[in-house]
């Protein structure tokens, strides 16, 4: 027990350590993941509670994990130096529920995790998660001086994700596209990064270019999203 935390957060983290099976395990997380809402930001029960999730990211148990990244996203932005500083490189499972935290979340500080996802990692479902990400930056977060940079390092990991072989994460992409320009746009970014960002999803709803329907109707559907929101 841990006099710096509060009762109710030193019994749900107790409830998660002395889980003996796989229910047990799930249903001591997704307690935690309730409780989490309830915590006050950056408190230390957060902090506790957020340490606590990353570290379910890693076990052998899908239903916990999913129920951590829950948590994760829960807490929002408190959770993203804690995700950042505890990437276990050498744990693929825990590394890639991590990438989906972070690409929920939003914040600004993961892209460099998202580009290195969507540009090299081995699971579809991982590039997938990425490239929605990049489309999910919370841009005004940024200085003004930062957003041409991030925003051209976003719509580079978009296209890698249009180019991508597997049509999940092309269709990812096309989402993530739909959600940037429009976010883009206001944050007072140049005509040309958006005239590129159209490009990409001009090319995607082409038969010609794209050879799965779902993924240039989709295309074709963000374009008619996009002009109507002129």
């Amino acid at each position: 027990m841990n006099p710096e935390l509060s009762p109710n957060v030193n019994e749900h983290l107790q409830a998660v350590e002395e889980a003996a099976s796989s229910e047990a395990l799930l249903h001591a997380t997704r307690s935690l993941v309730s409780l989490c809402a309830q915590l006050e930001p950056h408190s230390n029960d957060q902090q506790a509670a957020i340490l606590c999730l990353l570290e379910l990211l890693g076990t052998n148990n899908p239903g916990a994990a999913v129920a951590a990244v829950d948590g994760l996203i829960a807490c929002g932005n408190a959770a993203v130096e804690p995700l950042l500083h505890n990437l276990d490189e050498h744990n693929y499972g825990a590394r890639a529920w991590a990438v989906r935290a972070l690409a929920s979340i939003g914040d600004p500080r993961g892209l460099p995790v998202l580009e290195r996802a969507v540009a090299t990692d081995i699971g579809p479902s991982v590039r997938r998660a990425a490239a929605r990400g990049l489309g999910n930056l919370q841009l005004e977060q940024l200085l003004a001086a930062e957003r041409p940079r991030i925003v051209e390092r976003c719509l580079r990991g978009l296209a890698l994700g249009c180019a991508d072989g597997e049509w999940v994460v092309r269709y990812a992409a096309v989402v993530g596209l739909e959600g940037f320009l429009p976010q883009a746009s206001a944050a007072g970014i140049p005509g040309a990064i958006a005239k590129e960002g159209r490009s990409l999803l001009e090319q995607r709803a082409l038969t010609s270019e794209e050879d799965t329907p779902v993924v240039y109707l989709r295309a074709q559907q963000a374009l008619e999203n996009l002009s109507g929101a002129r």
